[in-house]
């Protein structure tokens, strides 16, 4: 039984026939007795299931992939290379490979298609039988590892598996008839998420009796709704399972013997012959857009991580600065960030790293943000708090005047930086300070400041003290 919960998709048909069955007897019944109650239960229980189960309404229809819009985005990951060569006064030979070959990419004929699943599902075995059965499709057909082991380590074979579809035209989700939360999930990763082509392979059929087969693939059809077309869903049995023949002869002999039925898989040929005639270049052009995003994404990554470089030690610099300016006059905490010129010219440092270039008054306007920022957002309150806690601790440091303004400076100085830091990181064009998205900057705050963990600001109010409080200053407080 706890097996049979795992499959909705089973639970809800058996819920759906029994309530067809009762409704069927209400039709010749009067009145409504036991069996109506329980009717209304089951129908009940089974619209319940559906709308708990299943999620709202998506578009099935995406924005069609041209050669244009491929091209595009080709040109794109030109430009994040060229700009990390500069930068890094390096050639990023790797990337440079994996670039040309998206140009090959986009004159390919052949159809990829991926075979994936579970374990045990037959995907081996599919893949056998349709390479027999669409000769002339020009489709080659490979297999990924099984999703979903529960086996620590076989989960980077799983997300290797997910990668490798993502780089298929198309892809064959093979299941054994039902399908299990986990893979509804999966599936809409890669259908919603990645935008991936994807058939829902019903395998196994043979082992449902001939009245659960129609009720199996409609509740599929179904919980699929959203992602799926009716069409893309198809139930076969690759490799059936044997059945026994008894031949009577003449004389009153009997022999009996296990025949091997033929696959079924007819539907699935079908519909692969009218997507490989119908839909071949959109597919091609959209597997080479993916490529291209995912090689954009690996050069961006590589430009981020030397721009951060760059970034920490002005962040780090400014920081102390900040804390240096507080500590000398202090100045009430709400007013530490939103009345910093010096902050400005972090924003104006920052933004030429990343290529977002602000004029004085701009980078003025994205400080008052900033600042305003962490006011709505309590952290300037919270991080004057955490850093007056961990002054206490130390008396010597609390009683100099500054400290608590002076290290609460710089450490929301290096909050704004840390923080302007990863939203730039986000940006494909040039902003100025009317172009900010404040929702996400707001988010980004929150983010950079959750991080921060309390054994980070220990050690940074330790050197903010060092900076602030000379050793012979320290010495002659510990005196008095």
């Amino acid at each position: 039984m706890a097996v049979q919960l795992r499959r909705p998709i089973l639970m809800g048909g058996v819920g759906l026939s029994f309530s067809l069955w009762v409704l069927q007897s209400w039709h010749h019944s009067i009145v409504l007795g036991e069996y109506g109650i329980l009717g209304a239960i089951a129908v009940g229980g089974t619209l319940w299931l559906w709308q708990q189960r299943t999620p709202k309404k998506q578009s099935l229809d995406n924005l069609p992939v041209t050669r244009e819009t491929v091209e595009k985005a080709i040109a794109q990951v030109v430009s994040v290379i060229e700009q990390l060569t500069v930068e890094t006064e390096s050639d990023p030979i790797q990337l440079r490979q994996e670039l040309a070959e998206l140009n090959n990419e986009l004159e390919r004929q052949e159809l990829r298609v991926v075979v994936t699943g579970g374990k045990s599902v037959g995907k081996s075995t599919l893949i056998q039988v349709l390479s027999d059965c669409v000769l002339g499709q020009k489709l080659s057909f490979n297999e990924t590892p099984a999703l979903f082991t529960i086996v620590d380590s076989d989960r980077q074979a799983e997300t290797a598996a997910l990668a490798q579809a993502n780089t298929a035209d198309l892809v064959l989700f093979v299941t054994n008839g039902d399908l299990t939360e986990t893979e509804f999930q999966t599936l809409q990763q890669l259908i919603a998420t990645n935008r991936q082509r994807t058939l829902l392979v019903s395998n196994k059929q043979d082992q449902h009796l001939a009245e659960e087969r129609t009720v199996v693939l409609y509740a599929l059809q179904q919980r699929m709704q959203t992602l799926l077309k009716a069409e893309d869903i198809v139930a076969i049995a690759a490799f059936p399972n044997q059945r026994k023949v008894r031949q009577h002869a003449a004389d009153g002999a009997i022999q009996e013997w296990l025949e091997q039925p033929q696959p079924v898989i007819e539907q699935l040929g079908d519909r692969l012959a009218t997507i490989a005639t119908q839909e071949r270049q959109q597919l091609i052009w959209a597997t080479t857009q993916r490529q291209a995003l995912t090689i954009k994404v690996k050069a961006k990554t590589l430009l981020n991580n030397v721009r951060r470089d760059r970034a920490i030690p002005v962040i780090e610099q400014y920081q102390w600065i900040a804390a240096a300016a507080a500590f000398a006059n202090p100045v009430p905490a709400l007013d530490l960030l939103a009345t910093a010129a010096i902050n400005a010219q972090l924003v104006t440092e920052l933004g030429a790293i990343y290529q977002q270039k602000f004029s004085l008054q701009q980078a003025q306007t994205v400080a008052g943000t900033m600042g305003s920022l962490m006011v709505k957002l309590g952290l300037v309150e919270l991080s004057t708090k955490a850093v007056s806690t961990v002054l206490k601790s130390n008396a010597i440091t609390f009683v100099a005047g500054g400290a608590v303004q002076g290290v609460s400076a710089a450490y929301l100085t290096r909050l704004a930086g840390l923080s302007l830091v990863e939203y730039f990181q986000l940006q494909e064009v040039a902003i100025d300070s009317k172009g900010l998205n404040l929702e996400k900057l707001s988010q980004t705050l929150q983010k950079v400041f959750q991080q921060q963990q309390v054994t980070f600001l220990q050690g940074f109010v330790k050197q903010g003290v060092e900076r602030l409080l000379p050793k012979q200053s320290q010495s002659q407080l510990a005196e008095s």
